[in-house]
């Protein structure tokens, strides 16, 4: 007796080889069976002119914190992830310290660098561990997908120094110190050791953040302690910009060689325009070869557009002058963008020379991607320039008009150039390099600002079926067992005989990513972008069903992945 039979599919089992048409069937689990499979079952999947495939792989989220409003960690099983693995950057939000104010930075530093509404962090999470060990406790039983995470740097950092965190660099006491959190919190299942120097990384107080203190033998001692565990990788970003400085590569090679564990950075993204600095961004992970190191880039197969919202202010609270305005409370930034005189100061300084980020505050060119107020819906979709020449206003005023009516809500960004065959070509050829992995979604951050969590279905219905760059036997390993491999992950990333039944059932014909759009359904009322998607049909996480039907189920059957447990030392090939 099966608990599952899929039947009258066609295979494609992550290896890259060719499919083959067979059945499935499960227990406790497992996959059982492959081939032509009798017999009755709990359950029959129809699968006759799908594909069944493994669940994809995520291995750059943040779902740190959503797993405790929506343990399903949504919309990413919508998409066909089975396995996400989170706490990356050095952002996790354990291990805590008995003093409350450790607490209240994380969420405020999680706010500003991963975008996550502080109401929400404040609302939806209990804040009510101290170790590492007590948070995957409290988490443990709630996945709807199979989930791992990483030891974040700047956390152990805040834990151990307190507010000389994002101060100065750590004495040999503290460092010692933090060593011992990392060796608990990987004892624990901790799958490695995250952390970041990008200059990109900074605070609700406008410090770096804490990681960004750390010495290059801080950084060697903490990577050195996740080499001594079983199962366990690095994560790391060195740097912002389109090419790396000589430090950046030497700094990654050498974590890696010392650890002799892989490491890899996000994220790399690749156009035909852009091609050859992506190229030389690789070749960090020629130098890491050279001394026994593994150093790999994620990749994300398609370009999206950055949206921009004045409620949570991130990215452009970069302006000068405007990161005190944009950590205001809500009901505050409403009455200072109801102040003409106040506003138009805010525009000054967005359009003085000095500004940074001066294509993203040319409002003339943003277009209004989400509305809330009824009498707004007109203007989705245009641009803020349209609008005002209709209106014989200037740019500036019209758009605040448009944002005051949804109380600070609305999302706008600038126009997404349309992409080419020859974009595509250009991204086959980095899927394809051993030097990078796809897979660097941001799943679970950057709420309101981009949506690439929907990467899978992008590439299958993209890449795959619309524009025909690679087969689909191609695109599923490349999302399915080459990043499972990159984390050592234990029989999982291709459906074998006897490995977990983490598997997907699509229609080839169809599958792609729904749109876009903003949904308010976060603690506190925050919204969050998000897609569902087409001919993703039924998604088994360990054997029961997480979609059925393209409809997201109860099922919590996820695993929480535990370095040693579930993953082997990946290898350094």
């Amino acid at each position: 007796m099966y608990d599952v039979i899929i039947r009258g599919g066609e295979v494609v089992d992550g290896s890259g080889g060719p499919r083959r048409r067979a059945d499935v069937g499960i227990r406790d689990g497992r996959i059982v069976a492959i081939g032509e499979v009798t017999g009755e079952a709990a359950s029959v999947v129809d699968a006759t002119g799908k594909v069944v495939a493994p669940g994809f792989v995520d291995v750059h989220t943040h779902y740190d914190a959503q797993v405790f409003w929506d343990g399903a960690l949504t919309p990413s099983p919508l998409h066909g992830v089975t396995t996400v693995l989170a706490g990356n950057c050095g952002f996790t939000i354990a291990p805590l310290s008995a003093d409350p104010a450790d607490g209240d930075y994380l969420m405020r530093m999680l706010a500003r660098v991963e975008g996550m509404p502080l109401e929400s962090l404040r609302e939806g999470v209990p804040w009510s561990w101290r170790t590492t060990s007590e948070y995957f406790d409290t988490i443990d039983g709630n996945l709807g997908v199979n989930a791992g995470f990483m030891v974040g740097h700047s956390s152990m950092r805040r834990v151990v120094m307190g507010t000389e965190a994002n101060q100065r660099t750590a004495t040999d006491d503290e460092i010692d110190a933090m060593e011992r959190l990392l060796h608990e919190g990987l004892d624990a299942g901790g799958l490695g050791f995250s952390s970041s120097w990008a200059r990109t990384h900074n605070d609700a107080d406008g410090h770096m953040v804490p990681s960004r203190y750390a010495t290059t033998d801080e950084l060697l001692t903490l990577t050195g302690v996740a080499g001594e565990h079983e199962g366990t990788s690095l994560e790391f970003i060195p740097m912002v910009g389109p090419r790396f400085e000589p430090w950046a590569v030497d700094l990654m090679a050498g974590l890696s060689a010392a650890a002799q564990r892989p490491l890899n950075w996000n994220i790399l993204t690749v156009t035909a325009g852009n091609a050859a600095d992506g190229q030389a961004k690789l070749e960090a992970g020629d130098v890491a070869r050279s001394r026994g190191g593994k150093v790999v880039a994620l990749t994300i197969p398609h370009s999206f557009g950055v949206r921009l919202s004045f409620a949570s202010g991130f990215v452009l609270d970069a302006v000068p002058g405007w990161e005190e305005a944009m950590l205001l409370p809500r009901d505050q930034k409403l009455a200072l963008f109801r102040d003409k005189a106040a506003r138009d100061k805010l525009n000054e300084r967005a359009q003085a020379p000095g500004n940074p980020i001066g294509t993203l505050t040319n409002w003339a060119t943003k277009v209004i991607y989400d509305v809330v107020a009824p009498e707004n819906k007109q203007y989705e979709g245009r641009t803020v320039g349209e609008i005002a020449a209709e209106q014989g206003r200037d740019p500036w005023d019209a758009l605040v008009d448009i944002v005051l009516a949804d109380e600070l809500l609305t999302s706008f960004g600038t126009v997404v150039i349309p992409e080419t065959d020859d974009d595509w070509k250009a991204r086959l050829e980095f899927w394809r390099d051993s030097r990078a992995v796809i897979g660097a979604s941001d799943a679970g951050a950057h709420l309101d600002l981009l949506a690439s969590f929907n990467y899978a279905t992008v590439l299958l219905g993209e890449a795959v079926r619309e524009r025909q760059v690679l087969s689909l036997e191609e695109a599923i390993h490349l999302i399915t067992d080459v990043p499972a491999r990159l984390y050592g992950l234990v029989d999982r990333g291709r459906l074998e005989e006897g490995w977990h039944a983490d598997v997907v059932v699509l229609d080839p014909a169809t599958v792609h990513t729904d749109d876009v759009a903003m949904r308010f359904d976060l603690p506190g009322g925050a919204g969050r972008l998000y897609a569902g998607a087409r001919g993703i049909e039924h998604v088994l996480v360990n054997g029961e069903a997480i979609v059925r039907d393209g409809a997201l189920t109860e099922s919590r059957s996820g695993t929480l992945l535990r370095s040693g447990r579930d993953t082997r030392t990946p290898s350094l090939d």
